[in-house]
């Protein structure tokens, strides 16, 4: 059975907002990237902290408008990802189901989380992955 277990939240202040819910939640922090201000070129680039609590991957980031089609500004829920056990046989049923792949296998950066993007009803944005979120404990096939 398929498990929420990643959760993305868009922030102007990622590592503000990171230390907001591990105090609020005892969250562990798992990992930071582009937090550092004194970048030389000033040119905007995406930051994050990424938390766990042992179950879900909860990432806040600070990502510019991107080919997602998500509007300028959005603050909040950004995206979930759901751990699935076939990539292919779930890519074809949510795309009979009428969600586009929006991000394939082959958009993956090197070293990012092996994850394909989709878009469902309303617009919604959501990941599957066949392997687990860091910080989340793997998917038995009991679904739990």
């Amino acid at each position: 059975m398929p498990k929420i277990r990643h959760i993305a939240i868009a922030s102007d202040h990622p590592g503000k907002a990171a230390e907001f819910f591990k105090q609020a939640f005892e969250l562990e922090e798992l990992s930071r990237f582009g937090l550092d201000p004194a970048r030389p070129d000033h040119a905007p680039c995406p930051s994050g902290v990424f938390l766990t609590d042992g179950t879900i991957n909860l990432a806040i980031l600070k990502v510019p408008a991107d080919n997602l089609a998500v509007p300028e500004g959005l603050l909040g829920i950004h995206h979930f990802g759901v751990v699935v056990d076939d990539m292919d046989a779930w890519t074809e049923k949510l795309e009979a189901l009428g969600a586009p792949c929006i991000i394939g296998k082959d958009k993956i950066p090197p070293g990012a989380h092996y994850e394909i993007k989709f878009r469902g009803p309303d617009g919604v944005i959501f990941d599957i992955s066949d392997r687990p979120w860091p910080g989340t404990p793997e998917v038995g096939r009991s679904g739990k």
